[in-house]
């Protein structure tokens, strides 16, 4: 938001008042003084006018995890393990899980407190692809990448799948590239040939690439430069 839409949505403000208070550079945000109108205002930003907090803001918090099979991705649930359950970090309530995955399906999992960043992560329209090593019971022959690449009817939905990169790996294995995340969609994909997924694993989501040194279960901050990547 704004800073003057954000100071006048505040009663104690009106628009002649906020103008002069950016003009007379008496309005700080995260420790630097601003004049311009137009500078952002962020959920996680620390407001101040004079030596007034009238934000706090929070730190933001970003985590990769390598999520085992037999876990929830949920915030809670009454009879299974979540994946926050895993995280030993204060305030988890906080948290959030940016794109699900199966009960069994294992592999990458990102977890935040920040909104538009997991939205920009999620959405279709970004079309940030996310990557997953499969394995079937039965063979996968070159017409699932043909068919992959033109798209699905999903009947259940009304919608054709967008276009999704299927490279095989061997005789029941293949890497597949999707840009969304409908409802047991990789599934569905290869169940349009009757051939059911025995093995499911995320590796990477747009540019952040599961860590190789995190066991099943385990999890770290992501730095700076990998947050930027979103």
């Amino acid at each position: 938001m704004r800073v003057d839409r954000f100071l006048s949505n505040l009663p104690r403000f009106n628009r002649q008042q906020v103008r002069l208070l950016l003009v007379e550079r008496r309005v700080r945000i995260d420790g630097q003084i601003v004049n311009d109108p137009r500078a952002h205002v962020r959920e996680f930003s620390r407001v101040e006018v004079d030596d007034e907090v009238l934000q706090a803001g929070r730190p933001a918090r970003y985590f990769m995890l390598h999520k085992p099979p037999g876990c929830v991705s949920a915030t809670r649930d009454p009879q299974h393990r979540t994946v926050l359950d895993l995280l030993d970090e204060p305030d988890k309530d906080d948290l959030h899980i940016a794109g699900r995955l199966d009960f069994n399906t294992t592999g990458l999992m990102l977890i935040t407190n920040d909104g538009s960043w997991s939205r920009r992560l999620t959405q279709p329209q970004t079309k940030l692809p996310k990557i997953y090593y499969v394995e079937t019971e039965q063979t996968i022959t070159a017409e699932y990448a043909v068919t992959f690449a033109q798209g699905l009817y999903f009947a259940f939905e009304d919608l054709t799948t967008q276009p999704a990169e299927l490279t095989l790996l061997g005789p029941t294995s293949a890497r597949l590239s999707i840009v969304e995340g409908r409802y047991h969609q990789v599934k569905r994909m290869f169940g349009h040939f009757n051939n059911k997924v025995l093995r499911l694993h995320r590796e990477r989501m747009g540019p952040l690439v599961l860590d190789a040194h995190l066991e099943p279960g385990g999890y770290r901050a992501l730095g700076a430069e990998e947050i930027c990547l979103i």
